[in-house]
């Protein structure tokens, strides 16, 4: 038998070059509609709807972070923001907490991060009534059990004992310490000792300190009737009496200064075939009325096809992985980061070619078409944050919390369409400082030739002890 087939003749396209890619206009970003006001106890309350799934969650933020804990008790915000709901609260045992969210495949999670705590709930808005309920016990009545605040602080020094695992681990614990200092909140270490240092009473001071209604943004998104959702937060929350001492709680924030000026730091990993590296400063916060240049700025350098991966990776070959990278913070000064990893012996051209490139950004203007790229690039990537109600909403809440407009997000997107390449050159004059650029190599010294003291004739190599002390006997 014969089998007959029908000749299918196929034209294969060659691949196009980055540089080809045309971008549609980003779209406009439209604020849905949402709903701020506040209760009489001072809550700050946004309400957004959104009715595509039949599901509502919320976050409520509360001004505090860990970077107010006492330096000898470092781990406290941590501790409190996990035990705040393992804990139980005062109706609720921890089991009958997780029983009950569970049965409803609903959830209540919380935590403290360097600048803020935030408590959040998801759940089918059928079960909203009881889970929105059981989510402000956890905020106003926590029980904080002194079983599970100790399994939090034995997992916390499990976390100490595997802290040297991973090289891209210990670059970015002990970057920071050369930064900020290795005291600064911004970049102190948990250790043994300081988790000693916390008692349940501590955790427990910690947050009568800050947990207020004054204190708090809720927001909440899905899909629920308005009015409805206003009631409820007026019979969980409504009662909660203000604090009128709050502010005078949160202490001033103390001037951020660059701990170490320039300089080379390793930390020696024998048995590591590759350096991870990263070169930087101190850098700026989100204010700045240059940082829509620098987000442009951060285009030109970063990703497939700008300068760093073109030159360093695709050119010299001497990357697996690269960056630099403007990275502010809202309320702080961030960092000017940049790095990557490399084979060992690769390591000091690597070096020597991520300089030359920050040098080349600040001295050479970049072209119109790297400037159109970058701004396509960084205008496509920022609509990503408002693909949902939900994401909107904690953009509004965010700006809020740190004192920011609330169109920050149309002063952004405009500065960025405006931005020419001379205020991209003029941001990388100004705000990447060679003179100031420390590096840390996290690599294996007998591998890495030429040495890293090859680097400059005058250049001092300073070791980093990375060991982790031992805890007290006591």
């Amino acid at each position: 038998m014969w089998l007959l087939f029908n000749a299918v003749t196929v034209t294969a396209q060659s691949a196009r070059h980055y540089t080809d890619l045309e971008f549609l206009p980003a779209p406009e970003i439209v604020l849905p509609p949402f709903d701020r006001f506040e209760l009489e106890n001072g809550m700050v309350v946004y309400l957004m709807q959104d009715r595509e799934l039949p599901l509502v969650s919320g976050t409520a933020l509360i001004r505090t972070g860990d970077r107010f804990e006492p330096g000898n008790q470092a781990g406290l915000g941590q501790i409190l923001g996990q035990v705040l709901r393992t804990g139980g609260t005062k109706l609720h045992s921890p089991d009958e907490l997780n029983e009950l969210l569970e049965r409803r495949a609903a959830s209540v999670e919380t935590g403290v991060d360097t600048t803020s705590a935030s408590a959040s709930f998801n759940a089918l808005s059928q079960d909203l009534d009881e889970v929105f309920g059981l989510f402000a016990e956890v905020l106003r009545i926590p029980a904080f059990a002194p079983v599970q605040i100790e399994l939090a602080k034995r997992q916390q020094a499990g976390a100490i004992a595997r802290r040297n695992d991973s090289p891209s681990t210990i670059a970015s614990r002990e970057f920071p310490k050369l930064i900020y200092g290795e005291n600064s909140p911004y970049a102190r270490t948990i250790e043994y000792e300081t988790l000693s240092n916390i008692s349940p009473s501590d955790v427990v001071q910690f947050y009568q300190r800050y947990f207020h209604p004054n204190n708090m943004i809720l927001g909440i998104v899905g899909d629920f009737e308005t009015a409805e959702m206003r009631s409820l937060i007026e019979q969980k929350f409504g009662d909660w009496k203000r604090d009128t001492t709050v502010g005078q709680n949160i202490p001033a924030l103390s001037p951020t200064s660059q701990a170490k000026q320039k300089g080379i730091f390793f930390v020696e990993r024998s048995q590591l075939t590759q350096s991870t590296i990263q070169i930087g400063h101190l850098g700026g916060e989100l204010n700045s009325p240059d940082y829509p240049a620098l987000s442009v700025l951060n285009g030109v350098m970063n990703g497939f096809g700008g300068r760093l991966f073109n030159q360093v990776r695709s050119r010299e070959g001497l990357a697996y992985s690269v960056y630099g990278v403007w990275s502010p913070r809202f309320d702080y000064p961030g960092m000017f980061i940049a790095g990557g990893q490399t084979r060992s012996e690769a390591t000091v051209p690597f070096i020597q070619s991520v300089f030359r490139e920050i040098e080349r950004i600040r001295m050479e203007p970049i072209t119109a078409e790297e400037l159109k790229y970058a701004q396509d690039t960084t205008l496509n990537s920022f609509i990503f944050n408002f693909a949902d109600p939900s994401q909107t909403l904690s953009r509004l809440m965010r700006y809020e919390y740190y004192g920011y407009p609330e169109d920050f997000i149309f002063q952004y997107r405009r500065g960025v369409e405006e931005t020419t390449i001379e205020d991209v050159q003029r941001g990388a004059q100004k705000y990447l400082n060679p003179d100031q650029l420390v590096t840390l190599v996290v690599g294996n010294a007998t591998e890495i030739n030429p040495p890293l003291s090859s680097l400059t004739p005058d250049t001092t190599v300073t070791s980093i002890d990375i060991s982790i002390p031992e805890p007290s006997r006591s």
